[in-house]
C-alpha cells in the first residue's frame, strides 16, 4: 500500500486500485470468500498524485540468510514533470505477530519498533502520468539473522516536490522470512461468466471470451501449468454445447482445452446461483434450469440417428436412448448439456453467511457426503483448510490471504500486484504458523476479467505444486464452529421472484411450448442471486428480474379503441389485439355486450404474430335499429387463464340506416332506370322523324 501526501494517502489509493480493477459485469461485489474491495465515488482518487509502491524479495518473501532485491515504482499522475529524487527503504526487525499488527499495519501504517535503513537510490525524473522502477540490491548481512515472521518494509521519497505535490510519499509493505518447512497450499479458481441477457451466453459473446484475447481463454492459460482447483459454471460448456454445429471454433477449442486440463475441478451450481440464498428462501430442492430444449436447434445436430439395438426375446429390453419418430437427430438432454467433464461431485461454493441449518439443507440438496466451501471469516478458530462443523464437512479458505490474492490477480499494474501479492504472502506466513502440516485452502473471487499473466502469477505465488484439493480432503478435519449472520433478505427477495415466476408461467400458456418463456427467466432467476454479487448488484439484479417479468405479462393486450360505428344489423366488429413477444401466442378473446339487443360471438380464438398488432373480427349481429352500448374485452390463454386487463369499448349501432340506404339506393336506380327509358324513347321518335323527313324529300325528288 501507499501512503503519501494528502491527496494520495491509502484510501485515494485504494479508491483508484478498486476503480482500475476490472470486475465482472454482474458478479461484482464482496465475495464471501473473501471479496475484493468495493469501488467508492471520491473526489480525491481524482486529484493529481505521485505513488510508490515497494516490494522485496520473491512477492515479498525471502529464504533464511538469503540476499534479496527491493523493487520500488513512482508513479507520477499529476500533470507535471516530477523531478529527481532519492528513495529510502526501512525495514523493522520486530516482526507482526497477528492478523491485527498485520492489518494495522497495511491499513494505517502503524507498528511497534523502530526502522533500520537496508537500502537507498536515486531515482529519475518521471514525466507526467508516466513511472519509473528502480531496483535496491539488499545483501544477506544486511537483512541479518531475522527469524521466519512478517516484517514491516517502508519506502520514502523525497527530494521530488513539485508545485503540486511538495510532501515526501511514503509506502508500506511488508517482508516475508519464510519458514524452512511450511504447510501445502491449495487454491481455488472460479471459472464463470455473465451473459447480456442473463440466461446463456450467445454465440457472438461466446466469440469475444474464447478469442485469442478472450477473458476465458485468459482464465485457461491463467491456470493452465498451475494446481489450481478449478470452480467452472456448468452454464458456460451449456452455452456452447446447445449451439451444436453452429458453436464458434474458438469456443469449442476452448471447451476441449478445459476438458484436457488435469486440474481437479467440481462443478458451480448453474450460473453460480448462490445454495445459502435458496436454502434460506425455504427451498426444499435447489434451483435448476426448467429446460434447455429451446435452445436447440435440430437443424444444427447430427441427422444421423443412434443405431437402435434389436431387443431381444429373453431381456425385452427397449432402447435405452429413445429415437425421434420422424428419424431426425437426438439431442442433447439437460444433464449432458450442463456436464463438466472430470468434476468431483458433492462440493458446494455458496455464499459464507450459512447457518447450521443451511449447511443441513445442503446435505438434501447435493447428498449426505457434500462438501461446502466457506471463508474463514464465517468460522471462528479455524485450523488448517479442512474442518467439520456440526458433523458436516467444510473446506475453509483463509479470507485475509484471499482477498490480497483476488486483488493482486485482478491487478494489471505489475508494481501493485507485487504489493498485494506480498500481503497473501504474509496472511498465508500468519495462518501457517497454526499448524505447519494442516494444509491452507485459498480462494479467488468472482471476476470474469482476470488477464493471464496476473492469475498465473497471483497462483503461482502461494499454491503448491501437486497439491490440490483431493489433498485437501485427504487432510484430518478439525472441528470448528459457525461465526455469521445470515443474510435473510436475499432469501426473502428470491421467494418474491420464484411467485412472479409461478404467475409468468400460468401466462405462459398462451405459448405452443411454454419453455420458450420459462426457460430463460429461470435462469435469470439463479444468476439474479449469483454469489458474487454485493449488495447493490443484487438488489439492481433483483429490480431487473421483477421489470423483466413485468414487462412480459404486459407484453399481450387490447389498445384502448375509439368508439365502432356499427351501420349493418350483421357485421364482422374488428378489434385490436397486441403482442410484443418474440413469439407467436395464442389467445381466447372473449366478448361480452352491455345488452341483449346485440348478439356477438362471445368466444373467439386467435394466433398473434410476434412483434406485431393483429385485429380479430368478432361477428355480431344488432336487434335494435339504434343505440349506444359496450362490450366489454377480455384476453384469455387457451386454458382459460387471464392475460392483461380488461378493455371495453363503445359501440353506437345505427341499424336503420342500412335499411334507409338500400331504399335510397333502390329509389335511385328505378330513378335512372327511368330516366334511361325516357332517353331511349325520346331518341328513337327523334330517329323516326328523321327517318320520315327524309322520306318526304326522296319522294318529292323523284316527282320532279
Amino acid at each position: 500500500m501507499t501512503a503519501s501526501t494528502s491527496q494520495n494517502g491509502l484510501r485515494a489509493r485504494l479508491h483508484r486500485l478498486a476503480r482500475g480493477s476490472v470486475v465482472a459485469a454482474t458478479v461484482l461485489g464482496l465475495c464471501a470468500t473473501g471479496g475484493v474491495v468495493p469501488a467508492i465515488a471520491d473526489s480525491s482518487a481524482d486529484e493529481p498524485t505521485v505513488e510508490l509502491h515497494v516490494s522485496a524479495g520473491l512477492r515479498g518473501t525471502v529464504a533464511l540468510g538469503s540476499a534479496t532485491t527491493a523493487s520500488l515504482t513512482v508513479q507520477n499522475e499529476s500533470t507535471t514533470e516530477l523531478p529527481a529524487g532519492r528513495v529510502t527503504v526501512e525495514l523493522s526487525r520486530t516482526p507482526l505477530g497477528d492478523e491485527t499488527t498485520l492489518q494495522s499495519w497495511l491499513d494505517d501504517a502503524e507498528t511497534t519498533g523502530s526502522f533500520d535503513e537496508i537500502g537507498s537510490d536515486s531515482t529519475a525524473p518521471v514525466d507526467p502520468d508516466s513511472s519509473a522502477t528502480t531496483s535496491i540490491l539488499i545483501p544477506a548481512e544486511t537483512i541479518g539473522d531475522l527469524t521466519p515472521g512478517v516484517y514491516p518494509l517502508r519506502a520514502t521519497l523525497t527530494g521530488a516536490a513539485t508545485a503540486e505535490i511538495d510532501e515526501d510519499v511514503t509506502s508500506t509493505s511488508v517482508l516475508v522470512v519464510s519458514e524452512a518447512t511450511a504447510a501445502p497450499i491449495a487454491v481455488l479458481v472460479p471459472i464463470t461468466a455473465t451473459p447480456t441477457d442473463g440466461a446463456l451466453l450467445s454465440s457472438e459473446e461466446l466469440s469475444l471470451l474464447t478469442a485469442a484475447d478472450g477473458a476465458l481463454t485468459a482464465a485457461l492459460e491463467g491456470v493452465s501449468g498451475t494446481s489450481a482447483v478449478l470452480a467452472v459454471d456448468p452454464a458456460i460448456p451449456a452455452s456452447i454445447r446447445v449451439l451444436g454445429s453452429a458453436a464458434p471454433a474458438p469456443a469449442v477449442e476452448w471447451l476441449r482445452r478445459l476438458d484436457a486440463l488435469p486440474n481437479e475441478r467440481f462443478a458451480l451450481q448453474f450460473g453460480d446461483a448462490d445454495l445459502t440464498t435458496q436454502s434460506q428462501a425455504g427451498l426444499t430442492a435447489p434451483l435448476q434450469p426448467t429446460s434447455l430444449a429451446p435452445y436447440l436447434d435440430p437443424s444444427r445436430f447430427s441427422n444421423t440417428p443412434t443405431p437402435t439395438p434389436t431387443p431381444t426375446p429373453s431381456d425385452g429390453a427397449a432402447d435405452p436412448t429413445p429415437q425421434p419418430a420422424d428419424g431426425g437427430p437426438v439431442l442433447p438432454d439437460d444433464a449432458t448439456l450442463t456436464a463438466v467433464d472430470g468434476a468431483v461431485e458433492g462440493i458446494a461454493w455458496p455464499r459464507s453467511d450459512v447457518t447450521d441449518a443451511d449447511l443441513a439443507a445442503f446435505s438434501t440438496y447435493l447428498g449426505e457426503d457434500v462438501v461446502t466451501v466457506l471463508s474463514s471469516s464465517a468460522t471462528s478458530g479455524t485450523v488448517g483448510g479442512h474442518s467439520l462443523i456440526d458433523g458436516h464437512d467444510v473446506l475453509v479458505t483463509d479470507a485475509a490471504a484471499s482477498s490480497a490474492l483476488s486483488k493482486a490477480a485482478s491487478q494489471n499494474d505489475s508494481a501493485v500486484r507485487q504489493q498485494f501479492l506480498a500481503q497473501a504472502s504474509a496472511h498465508l506466513s500468519l495462518s501457517g504458523r497454526a499448524s505447519t502440516t494442516a494444509p491452507v485452502l485459498v480462494g479467488l473471487s468472482r471476476d470474469d476479467t482476470r488477464s493471464a499473466d496476473a492469475l498465473k502469477e497471483s497462483i503461482g505465488a502461494v499454491d503448491t505444486p501437486g497439491f490440490s484439493l483431493s489433498g485437501i480432503l485427504a487432510a484430518p478435519a478439525a472441528t470448528t464452529t459457525l461465526a455469521t449472520e445470515p443474510d435473510s433478505a436475499r432469501g426473502t427477495d428470491l421467494q418474491r421472484m420464484l411467485a412472479d415466476e409461478a404467475v409468468l408461467g400460468e401466462f405462459s400458456t398462451i405459448l405452443d411450448d411454454p419453455q420458450d418463456m420459462l426457460s430463460p427467466k429461470r435462469m435469470q432467476i439463479m444468476r439474479a442471486t449469483a454469489v458474487g454479487l454485493g449488495v447493490k448488484a443484487f438488489n439492481d439484479a433483483v429490480a431487473d428480474v421483477k421489470e423483466a417479468t413485468r414487462d412480459t405479462l404486459a407484453a399481450v393486450d387490447i389498445p384502448p379503441a375509439s368508439t365502432i360505428q356499427l351501420l349493418s344489423a350483421n357485421a364482422d366488429l374488428p378489434f385490436s389485439v397486441r403482442n410484443d413477444l418474440p413469439w407467436p401466442v395464442n389467445v381466447r378473446l372473449t366478448v361480452s355486450p352491455s345488452d341483449p339487443r346485440l348478439d356477438v360471438q362471445s368466444v373467439t380464438d386467435a394466433t398473434l404474430q410476434p412483434g406485431a398488432t393483429t385485429r380479430i373480427k368478432v361477428p355480431v349481429s344488432a336487434r335494435v335499429g339504434s343505440g349506444e352500448l359496450r362490450l366489454g374485452l377480455q384476453l384469455s390463454s387457451p386454458t382459460g387463464v387471464p392475460i392483461s386487463q380488461p378493455e371495453s369499448v363503445r359501440v353506437s349501432v345505427r341499424a336503420e340506416w342500412e335499411t334507409i340506404g338500400l331504399v335510397l339506393f333502390g329509389a335511385l336506380i328505378v330513378l335512372l332506370l327511368g330516366l334511361g327509358t325516357i332517353r331511349t324513347i325520346v331518341r328513337r321518335r327523334r330517329d323516326k322523324r328523321a327517318e320520315e323527313a327524309a322520306d318526304a324529300v326522296t319522294t318529292e325528288e323523284s316527282n320532279e
